[in-house]
């Protein structure tokens, strides 16, 4: 099992210094953005959380109130009153989540206004395995954070995005790989493709540091481990105490065709995550082509720990 902080050989500042100006944070009510606020806050940050009006009174708006942060109601179709909410922020960060409408139209219309209003850093709301390798149409929802990177790429805003695997919370729920009732890992392909995950709380732990470091490049790739299937079957086992088998459920072909064959009977288009989109995601992963590029960007912000794989596992006990 290679733990992925132990490979980060990134260098840079242990200490970056903070922007001046406050963080505006798009999709604050989601669970990834509340989590990205709640750090930011941690961090000492200025924020304000950009919200749905319908959204303005949910418990959600309430606890980020609560944690200090300063809750405004926008229509991302009014570019005026975007612009002004963005006015005098050190960096924009989306964590919207959606389809065209939100990732391509919604995001375009926040840089849009984050460039009008003069604010120096974008933030996207990329958050995934390494799409910038994967060819047009392996991905739906990657392909739309692709066209988006297109206009990011145009313009006169320095953008970086943060690139961390999947989230290793998935491996206890939607993605179906640690097979808890029947003890299996469930795969494709080859057991020995190393895997990138990384937990949602140090997904957000690190967007947060990443948002007040004014230094940032265009991609950090972080994992909080790297592990293969094999490495899976390890960690299931230490974390509950009971063996584990692997079962290989075909080749990469099959599943290719098995995506087909469901995108066909149960196409789904309206949904984020249809069963066919996680099984893109999979395909992606378990291929190689989505794997991130070494050197990880793990220790560029060395207060922040990695979670590993069998910690998540444990605590499902």
């Amino acid at each position: 099992m290679t733990p992925a902080s132990a490979a980060s050989l990134s260098a840079s500042p242990s200490q970056p210094a903070a922007a001046p100006g406050f963080i505006v944070l798009a999709g604050a009510t989601g669970a990834l953005g509340l989590l990205i606020a709640h750090h930011l806050r941690q961090r000492g940050a200025s924020v304000r959380a950009l919200v749905r009006p319908a959204a303005l009174a949910s418990a959600e708006a309430e606890s980020l109130r609560l944690q200090g942060v300063e809750v405004v109601a926008v229509d991302y179709q009014r570019a005026a009153d975007l612009t002004r909410v963005c006015q005098g922020a050190a960096c924009v960060v989306s964590a919207l989540s959606g389809l065209r409408d939100v990732i391509v139209d919604a995001q375009s219309s926040l840089l849009d206004a984050a460039v009008a209003a003069g604010v120096p850093r974008f933030i996207p709301s990329d958050f995934s395995a390494d799409f910038t390798r994967l060819p047009e149409g392996s991905n739906r929802n990657f392909d739309l954070r692709r066209e988006f990177a297109r206009r990011l790429d145009k313009a006169p805003i320095q953008a970086t995005s943060i690139l961390n695997g999947m989230f290793t919370d998935l491996l206890t729920g939607q993605a179906p790989v640690v097979l808890q009732g029947p003890r299996r890992i469930l795969y494709w392909g080859s057991p020995d493709q190393p895997l990138d995950f990384t937990t949602m709380v140090n997904t957000a732990e690190y967007t947060a540091a990443a948002a007040l470091d004014p230094s940032t490049p265009r991609y950090l790739r972080v994992a909080g481990e790297t592990a293969t299937i094999r490495d899976l079957q390890a960690a299931a086992q230490q974390a509950t105490g009971k063996p584990f088998k692997l079962f290989r459920a075909g080749g990469l072909g099959l599943l290719a065709t098995m995506i087909k064959v469901t995108k066909t009977l149960m196409p789904a288009q309206d949904e984020v995550f249809p069963p066919w989109q996680g099984m893109q995601y999979l395909h992606n992963m378990l291929s190689g082509q989505a794997k991130l590029a070494e050197p990880l960007d793990n220790a560029r912000y060395p207060d922040i720990r990695w979670t590993p794989v069998r910690e998540v596992l444990a605590a499902q006990q």
